[in-house]
């Protein structure tokens, strides 16, 4: 089998993988999946005997917003928006992804359906409620996925920014979507050099800064890089799959709650007409902030905007 056949193979594999997974997002979900079995002030051990680090900022007794990150990133990558938020009164809780930052990296398991469980587990373990859940490109997966699996019985408004929602690869129903060669791309970057293929997307698509003008800083690339070094490489290759080959239009079907959508409209990563526009047309109700020249990590390039809009979604009754 030559090299093409094999890739071939392997992306149609984690395809039809990912479509199984799908396909059971409104199934009903054992209650044992998603109950801690050890918990720590900073980790919580979900079923599968995974550990999940976990920061949980502000007062105790104020309204709870979780925060999902993105691909290859952990928690982390949402401080401004914590810090933020924690010193509004807010009681602010993220988790790294399994896999990811400070997390235990499992062989297996790195898919949507372990994702959503895990933050239900989170939770549930924290038992929080009256939730803003806020999910960020990858994370913002886990939040559509999350309330596909678990409806919104906890949760009272959902935010999702720069996020992969609805389905971000390009299928014969999904013709807008990204070629499944800038994927196969990612995973081949990762096992020729991680390292570089990080420094390569912090550098350039992720923060804008292959654009004409664009003024470029160091210290957040570098950042960018070592969270995703942190991450276990079998996670953050498998997690290219879940990102990109995962299906969310029917668990945005169960979305019932006031949500807001933020993008940018020069978004390289999930493309606005991918992500944020189409899940604002298939989200009842749902508000679309669009960002003029924004890119994919708008969190951190737009972050007072960001910020402000959050807490303006916050305090509205």
């Amino acid at each position: 089998m030559n090299t093409l056949t094999r890739t071939l193979a392997t992306t149609a594999l984690a395809i039809a993988v990912q479509a199984g997974a799908a396909a059971q997002a409104a199934a009903p979900v054992n209650p044992a999946a998603v109950t801690a079995i050890a918990h720590t002030p900073s980790t919580i051990t979900t079923a599968d005997g995974v550990q999940l680090y976990y920061k949980d900022w502000g007062p105790k007794d104020g309204p709870v917003v979780t925060f999902s990150h993105g691909w290859p990133l952990d928690s982390d990558s949402w401080d401004a928006q914590m810090m933020f938020l924690a010193n509004h009164g807010y009681r602010v809780v993220a988790h790294d992804r399994r896999g990811h930052g400070r997390s235990s990296q499992p062989w297996e398991g790195n898919d949507m359906d372990h994702y959503a469980d895990d933050l239900a587990t989170v939770i549930n373990t924290l038992d929080l409620k009256d939730i803003t859940v806020v999910g960020f490109s990858t994370g913002g997966g886990e939040v559509a996925r999350y309330i596909g699996r678990h409806g919104t019985g906890r949760v009272k408004k959902a935010v999702l920014i720069s996020a992969v929602p609805p389905f971000m690869l390009k299928t014969a129903d999904n013709p807008g979507g990204v070629p499944v060669e800038v994927f196969d791309g990612l995973r081949k970057g990762q096992l020729e050099n991680r390292a570089q293929l990080f420094s390569d997307v912090a550098s350039g698509p992720f923060y804008g800064y292959n654009r004409p003008g664009a003024k470029p800083s160091q210290a957040l690339i570098d950042s960018w890089r070592a969270q995703g070094m942190l991450g276990g490489i079998k996670n953050t290759y498998d997690s290219v799959a879940a990102f990109s080959a995962t299906d969310f239009r029917e668990d945005l079907k169960r979305f019932n709650v006031p949500t807001l959508i933020i993008h940018g409209d020069d978004d390289q990563v999930v493309p606005i007409d991918v992500g944020g526009r189409m899940s604002a047309k298939q989200i009842k109700g749902a508000k679309l902030i669009v960002y003029p020249g924004a890119p994919h990590g708008l969190t951190e390039t737009h972050k007072d905007r960001v910020n402000q809009d959050l807490l303006a979604f916050l305090q509205q009754k």
